[in-house]
């Protein structure tokens, strides 16, 4: 067997890398990797944390945390930015289009991350494992939005 056959998937290679990007989470109940990709090619990395600034999520910051927040309800309260905000953010900072791109994703979006990707006119989500929001998936189902569920090698 040569190299060429063992080479991952554009697919593995991207959701290989998410494991790096999330290790930058600052996130104490969840860490999130996100990539933005166009034409096989990274464009936008993002984890999940709190803003440029401001004291990174602690048991003595997390609001969730404080106040028993279940994952996916009450978005709004939270410290954090999300994977899949940061990467558009950074993007947009960069001055980089993302329409037509793809994102790979550690967890399924949530509905407001959801909406970004649509409207930033994301076309594939490759995500690994889920995050309890079912209105997101309606969402994006009805935006052609392709959204694929990794299941690895």
């Amino acid at each position: 067997m040569d190299n060429v056959d063992r080479r991952p998937s554009w697919d593995e290679y991207f959701m290989e890398m998410l494991e790096v990007v999330k290790t930058r989470s600052t996130c104490i109940r969840r860490q999130v990797g996100a990539i933005i990709v166009k034409n096989n090619r990274i464009i936008s990395t993002g984890y999940n944390g709190a803003p440029r600034g401001l004291a990174h999520c602690t048991k003595d910051t997390c609001v969730r945390l404080k106040n028993n927040i279940k994952s996916g309800e009450r978005h709004e309260l939270c410290r954090a930015t999300h994977a899949e905000q940061n990467a558009l953010i950074s993007a947009a900072t960069m001055g980089v289009s993302v329409d037509g791109a793809d994102i790979y994703i550690t967890d399924s979006p949530c509905i407001l991350c959801s909406k970004m990707l649509i409207n930033a006119g994301i076309k594939r989500i490759v995500y690994k494992g889920n995050y309890p929001d079912e209105f997101s998936m309606e969402l994006l189902k009805e935006a052609g939005v392709e959204v694929v569920k990794y299941g690895g090698k």
